[in-house]
């Protein structure tokens, strides 16, 4: 039987968006893999320079978390993870697509050219999710039960060593690339800790049941996270690494009590979207606030999100429902809705924009699927309760953790 702690039921979906006044550009946490490629200011100061930021941009830099990148094109916090946006340090890895099987205790490799499983490694006991790190050096696999992580090479798509860490459920990275933040889902807290060697610094603990997502604000300076066993979103201080805001979901009649999971900021950098397993749809928050402000409906079991390479949709996968919904990021609407089947779950999107990669995480699968017409690519067999795959290397300057989250 699957633990209830860590399995994400198929009840309803919905997607909540929160509104903040400037969202979160983020940058690359430090790594383990190969040298330690210099510290955190440096290699931060180098995706500074990667590309020139547009004036208004430029003049809104004092705002920034100290020591993170500058935003690029305020309108747009994913102006760099563009077709063709990769970044060099990333542009000779071989690509590849990492899903961690978290009831087999093993990770599968897959090419995304052949659509073929090349590689199938042993890994910790429950991986839940594959992290690039923020530096885009090094891939972690997040063993939650077994309290470790794994490292891969993304260069070769070689195994490395393992790292204790306790209750590793999920990964981010701060904005300044300064500390990884590991979301201990089972210990209720997030632990802010050395980004190289998982040495803990701050143990924060954060009253608020199922932590398990989340995404930063466009300035860097605070995060969203849900907490789905709680109902709850809580806002975190990421300089002073403190909980400074909350939210109690409401429940929607006819529908249980919210589990909110995957966390996505607009492009605009003012609007969060929260995916919420049990109220079948999207709400609009104000991040800074905190306030509640609209409802959208999605799909039952909306669990996770992504955006495409224009910037143009997110991508919503309702697992309950078996479909992928397409909310159009200007309108804030659901423009249409790809019926798959299965339990799609969580991802990625392709380097070229052409493939949103999904597992199906009670079908023992993967969806390959295509984002010019909805059509079903591929299904590729995989081992048991595929989660948080990992489609690498993609565009962008730096990672903020999860699956991918760059900028």
């Amino acid at each position: 039987m699957i633990d209830l702690r860590r399995s994400r039921g198929l009840a309803a979906g919905i997607v909540l968006t929160l509104a903040v006044g400037f969202g979160a550009a983020s940058c690359r946490s430090a790594s383990t893999h190969g040298a330690q490629s210099g510290s955190s200011s440096n290699v931060a100061s180098a995706a500074s320079r990667s590309a020139q930021p547009s004036p208004r941009a430029a003049a809104s830099s004092h705002q920034l978390l100290a020591g993170m990148p500058q935003v690029l094109d305020a309108r747009d916090i994913y102006s760099a993870d563009r077709v063709g946006g990769l970044s060099p340090v990333v542009r000779h890895d071989r690509p590849l697509v990492y899903v961690p099987n978290s009831l087999s205790n093993t990770v599968s490799v897959i090419d995304p050219r052949t659509y073929r499983v090349i590689a199938t490694h042993r890994v910790g006991a429950l991986p839940q999710h594959v992290t690039p790190s923020w530096d885009l050096r090094t891939l972690f696999v997040l063993n939650d039960d077994g309290n470790s992580v794994t490292t891969i090479n993304p260069v070769n798509g070689h195994f490395g060593r393992t790292i204790p860490v306790a209750d590793p459920y999920n990964m981010y990275f701060t904005p300044n690339g300064r500390y990884a933040i590991v979301v201990a889902e089972r210990l209720d807290r997030l632990d802010f800790v050395d980004p190289h060697t998982m040495k803990l610094h701050h143990a924060l603990s954060v009253n608020c049941p199922g932590i398990d997502h989340a995404d930063f604000s466009a300035n860097g300076k605070y995060a969203v996270f849900s907490c789905e066993f709680s109902s709850q979103l809580i806002k975190v201080d990421i300089a002073h690494q403190r909980v400074i805001g909350r939210l109690q979901l409401p429940e929607r009649p006819g529908h249980g009590m919210p589990m909110p999971q995957d966390v996505k900021l607009s492009p605009d950098g003012r609007t969060f979207y929260v995916a919420d397993m049990m109220s079948n749809g999207v709400w609009l928050v104000n991040g800074v606030t905190m306030k509640i402000i609209g409802f959208r409906p999605t799909g039952q079991g909306a669990h996770g999100l992504y955006v495409s390479r224009d910037s143009k949709y997110l991508y919503v996968t309702n697992r309950g429902a078996g479909s992928i919904s397409l909310i159009n990021l200007t309108t804030r609407k659901v423009a249409r809705t790809w019926h798959i089947g299965g339990s799609p779950d969580m991802g990625g999107v392709s380097a070229d924009g052409k493939v949103l990669w999904i597992s199906g995480r009670y079908n023992g699968v993967v969806y390959a699927i295509s984002t010019v017409t909805g059509r079903l690519l591929a299904t590729i067999p995989v081992g048991s309760g595929p989660h948080g795959l990992c489609v690498f290397p993609q565009p962008g300057r730096y990672s903020l953790g999860h699956t991918g989250i760059f900028r």
